[in-house]
């Protein structure tokens, strides 16, 4: 260990002292539950927690053993401590009470405990995604205080599981990352200040859906698959993992876009990834290093939640490109970008075209 680094204890303590609440102490429980969590992911095969279970989950989603027991990690390390008064997970049908012996504070916790759990038995990078709210007084959290838009997030943050464990967090004051050193133990600040780069010629899309998506996707991605010889320019590079807290983590690292848009596969679902578990806490990490979070047609951190599993669509990264994909979901939306057809030229009009005789 280096001393005289800044470790996630003093960083969360001193922010929390500058803000006069105590979520210091929330995000260290947090912390200890990333290390546990951590441990589980990086056994593998050889802690006999890979698999899927018999169970599913609220969205109708098989259950991995993981998903399963990152879940009770956090609810134990985190419900004892007097800061909370409810969580809700991803994992759970309903929120988590507090257990009657332990005090109850004011903050909310709604995590995803193991983003990505598909990717852990073949060793692709995994995390958690945590978003952290208030309500007015200390006591039981009622179903409705969780229904809150992103805006009024007093933090949020992910780890990841790969080659290195790191949290990155945001109380709102940008977003920093934290590298675990396993020698001593303690998450240590090494990515201080991220700052997403407004420009960008990397994108992330799972492009196998590409027939279900909606006409701005399409043109968006269509523009950079055509590179140099197309309009924009410019040649893409495109990524996909299948790891939000990945694709994520990359975006924050070097730029790029991350597309999960709406498509007509599942005609009832308005989207894939979950509003309070996944999208809104990225959405506010992004935002504070510059990059922008959009659903293609409004900010993602100013949608009003309406029941604690709801989906949207997610578009999120360089500003620029997010923007860009935002002007598409508007040109389509009241018909600029749709070729004009003249009348003069149709089917049983005067002037027909004879190249379609």
């Amino acid at each position: 260990m280096q001393f005289g680094r800044t470790t996630l204890s003093k960083f969360v303590i001193e922010q929390a002292r500058q803000q006069h609440n105590e979520l210091g102490a929330l995000l260290i429980d947090v912390a200890a539950a990333v290390k546990t969590i951590s441990a589980m992911v990086a056994k593998g095969a050889l802690g006999g927690n890979l698999g899927a279970l018999d169970s599913t989950n609220v969205q109708g989603e098989v259950q991995k053993k993981l998903d399963v027991l990152t879940n009770e990690a956090i609810l134990h390390h985190c419900e004892w401590g007097g800061q909370l008064a409810g969580m809700a997970s991803e994992e759970m049908d309903e929120p988590y009470r507090i257990p009657a012996e332990y005090p109850r504070g004011r903050y909310l916790l709604v995590f995803d405990p193991l983003d990505g759990s598909s990717n852990s038995d073949v060793n692709v990078s995994v995390g958690t995604i945590f978003s952290i709210f208030a309500r007015p007084t200390a006591g039981d959290a009622e179903p409705g205080d969780y229904l809150r838009p992103g805006c009024e997030q007093l933090a949020a943050g992910y780890a990841i599981y790969g080659p290195s464990t790191m949290m990155v967090l945001t109380l709102g004051n940008g977003t920093h990352g934290f590298t675990l050193d396993r020698e001593s133990g303690n998450f240590i600040l090494t990515h201080p200040g991220i700052r997403v780069p407004e420009d960008t010629n990397e994108f992330a899309i799972n492009t196998s859906n590409e027939r279900f998506w909606e006409p701005p996707v399409q043109r968006y991605v269509s523009e950079c698959k055509a590179g140099k010889t197309g309009v924009r320019g410019v040649d893409f590079n495109m990524r996909w993992i299948a790891s939000m807290v990945a694709e994520v983590h990359r975006i924050l690292i070097r730029g790029g876009i991350f597309m999960y848009p709406k498509d007509s596969k599942d005609p009832g679902k308005p989207g894939r990834l979950r509003l309070l578990y996944e999208a809104n806490p990225m959405a506010m990490l992004i935002e504070q290093a510059g990059g922008a979070a959009s659903t293609g047609r409004q900010r993602i951190l100013d949608v009003q939640p309406e029941e604690l599993h709801q989906r949207l669509p997610v578009i999120l990264g360089s500003k620029n490109e997010v923007e860009r994909l935002e002007r598409y979901h508007r040109d389509y939306d009241d018909g600029s970008d749709r070729p004009f057809v003249s009348p003069l030229f149709a089917e049983r009009s005067l002037f027909r075209d004879e190249s379609h005789t």
